[in-house]
C-alpha cells in the first residue's frame, strides 16, 4: 500500500491534489455559514432548494453554450472569475449597503452557496477527467481526492476560527478567504491546462455541439441517463437525512456560534478519516470490490442511517450518520463515479457531467425536500419520515447494479 502511494506521487497527481485542496478550501470556508443560513431558514428550505434547482436549470444551457465555443482554459477562466466576482458582490452588499440583517440576503446567499459548491467542484472534475483519462492516471484519483480532504480540513478550520466574528462582521472574512482560494485554484488550473498541450493525447479544445446537449444526452444516452438517475436518487436521500439532521440540531441548541462550531467540528472529523481512506484504500477498494458492489452499498448505508434517525433521533446520531455517509461518498463512491465519467465521450465529459453534478443534484435536493414537505402535511410523526424513505434506499442499490452492468464493456 505504501508502495502504491509512492508510485501515485508524481507531478501530475501532485498538481491535481493541490488544485482540489484550493477548491475545497474555498468551499469549506463557506460551508458552515451556508449550514447556519439553513438553520435560520429551516421552514423555508423546500422553497430555497427549489430556487437552487431552478438556478441550476437556467445556468446549465448558458454553461453548455460557453463549453461549445470555448476551450477548457477559457471555461475555467470565465466561470471561476464570475464566481469570485459574485463573492465580492455579496461582501459589498453585506458591508456597504447595510444588508447584514436582511433575511432575504441570507436566503439568496444560501441558494447561491449551493450553486457555488456544485459548480466549483464540478468544473474541477471536468479538468481532471479530461487530463487524467488512461488507466494509470485514473489510479491517481484517490491521491487527488486526498488533497481535497486536506482542503476541507483547512477550510473548516478557517471557518471555525472566524465563527466568533460572524455576528459582528458577517460574511466578510469568509468571503474574502473563499475568493482568494478560488483565485489561486483558477491560476493553477490554467497552468495545468497549459502544460497539458505537450501531451498530444489530451484534447482540451471546445466540445462543439449546442447549448442543450447536456439535457438531451442525459435523456437519450443509456449510460448517462443511468448515472443521472443514480445521482438524483442519491441526492434526494442525502437531502432527506440532512433536513432531518438540521431539525435535530435545531432542537439541540438555539445558539448560532455553538451550532457553527458543531458543523465545523463534524467537518474536521470527516476530513482526516476520508483522507486515510483516499490515501490507503480508494484505488484498492475500487479494484478489489468493484464498481457494482460500491454502487449498490450506498443504499445499504442509507438504510442504516434512516434507522438511526427514526429510532434514535439525537445529536449523537447526527454525528455518526454524517461521518459514515460523507466518508463513504468522498472516499469511495465519488471516485468511482468520476472513473465512469472519465470514459464518456468528450461532449459528455464537458457538459453532461456538469449537468448531472449541478442540476440533477439540485433536483435531487428538491425531491428530497418535497418528500419531507409532503410528510409534514400528514399526521405522520417527523421521526418516521426517514423510516418511510428506506424503500427508496433499496431502489438506489438496485440502480447501482444496473449501472455496473451497463458499463462492463468500458475501459475501467
Amino acid at each position: 500500500m505504501i508502495n502504491f502511494i509512492k508510485n501515485s506521487i508524481s507531478k501530475d497527481s501532485f498538481l491535481g491534489s493541490l488544485l482540489f485542496f484550493l477548491v475545497l478550501s474555498s468551499w469549506y470556508t463557506l460551508r458552515p455559514v451556508r449550514n447556519e443560513m439553513a438553520v435560520a431558514n429551516v421552514d423555508e428550505l423546500p422553497y430555497l432548494l427549489a430556487a437552487g434547482a431552478l438556478a441550476m436549470l437556467l445556468i446549465n444551457p448558458l454553461y453548455s453554450w460557453i463549453a461549445s465555443r470555448s476551450n477548457l482554459k477559457k471555461i475555467i477562466l470565465f466561470c471561476y472569475s464570475f464566481l469570485i466576482f459574485n463573492l465580492m458582490l455579496f461582501l459589498l452588499s453585506w458591508r456597504s449597503f447595510g444588508l447584514g440583517d436582511s433575511l432575504w440576503l441570507g436566503r439568496i446567499f444560501y441558494v447561491w452557496c449551493n450553486v457555488y459548491s456544485f459548480f466549483v467542484v464540478s468544473l474541477f472534475w471536468v479538468v481532471i477527467i479530461n487530463l487524467y483519462r488512461d488507466s494509470r492516471k485514473r489510479s491517481f484519483y484517490g491521491f487527488i481526492m486526498a488533497g481535497g480532504s486536506l482542503g476541507a480540513m483547512f477550510g473548516s478550520e478557517i471557518s471555525k476560527r472566524f465563527s466568533s466574528s460572524f455576528d459582528e462582521l458577517g460574511l466578510e472574512l469568509f468571503s474574502v478567504s473563499a475568493a482568494l482560494f478560488l483565485f489561486l485554484a483558477m491560476i493553477l488550473a490554467l497552468y495545468m491546462l497549459s502544460i497539458s498541450k505537450k501531451d498530444h493525447t489530451i484534447d482540451t479544445s471546445n466540445a462543439g455541439g449546442g447549448s442543450f446537449d447536456s439535457i438531451k444526452n442525459s435523456l437519450k444516452i443509456t449510460e448517462v441517463r443511468n448515472i443521472a438517475t443514480y445521482v438524483w436518487i442519491w441526492t434526494a436521500l442525502m437531502t432527506i437525512q440532512w433536513i432531518t439532521a438540521i431539525n435535530i440540531v435545531e432542537d439541540w441548541s438555539q445558539n448560532s456560534e455553538q451550532r457553527l462550531r458543531f458543523f465545523a467540528t463534524i467537518e474536521q472529523v470527516i476530513s482526516p478519516l476520508t483522507l486515510i481512506v483516499q490515501l490507503f484504500f480508494t484505488n484498492l477498494i475500487i479494484k478489489k470490490i468493484g464498481i457494482k458492489n460500491i454502487l449498490l452499498s450506498y443504499g445499504i448505508l442509507f438504510c442504516i442511517a434512516f434507522l438511526m434517525y427514526g429510532l434514535i433521533p439525537s445529536i449523537f446520531s447526527v454525528g455518526i450518520v454524517t461521518v459514515l455517509l460523507r466518508v463513504f461518498e468522498y472516499g469511495i463512491n465519488k471516485p468511482t463515479r468520476e472513473t465512469i465519467f472519465s470514459t464518456f465521450e468528450k461532449n459528455d465529459r464537458y457538459k453532461s457531467t456538469v449537468f448531472i453534478d449541478t442540476f440533477i443534484s439540485r433536483f435531487g435536493d428538491l425531491s428530497g425536500s418535497g418528500f419531507i414537505a409532503i410528510g409534514k402535511l400528514t399526521n405522520i410523526a417527523a421521526n418516521s419520515f426517514p423510516l418511510i424513505a428506506i424503500p427508496i434506499a433499496g431502489f438506489l442499490s438496485i440502480l447501482g447494479i444496473r449501472i455496473s452492468k451497463s458499463t462492463e464493456s468500458r475501459d475501467l
